[in-house]
């Protein structure tokens, strides 16, 4: 097996084990079936539909980031330390930002369509 295929394989273990060990994971996991299932309802343009899968794509690859941090975290140190609480918690902020751009970006897009 080519070095290119192993890295899809490893990139696929990695997708995997971010929605096994991570609750947040899911969570988005599951938002970003509901917006995606209501886009289908709603009748998107290309356009709105680039920028679902965009703003999705983002929230779960931070996410990814996110749990990534917290295993090199989780791996140098068991012991409570304040920079190990600041790294875990800057890199659930940078998740947190971007979810929250997405649900206002989620609001432009939708709300005009079912309120307008």
């Amino acid at each position: 097996m080519g070095k290119f295929l192993k890295s899809f394989i490893y990139a696929w273990e990695g997708i995997k084990d971010g929605f096994r060990q991570g609750r947040n994971m899911k969570s988005h996991g599951l938002s970003a079936m509901i917006v995606l299932i209501a886009g289908w309802f709603t009748g998107l343009s290309q356009i709105e539909w680039m920028i679902i899968f965009i703003v999705i794509a983002g929230v779960m690859a931070l996410e990814l980031m996110n749990t990534a941090v917290e295993y090199v975290v989780d791996l140098v140190t068991t012991e409570f330390h304040p920079l190990a609480k600041k790294a875990k918690d800057v890199a659930a902020g940078s998740v947190f930002v971007f979810a929250i751009a997405s649900a206002i970006i989620g609001c432009i897009i939708f709300f005009p369509k079912w309120f307008g």
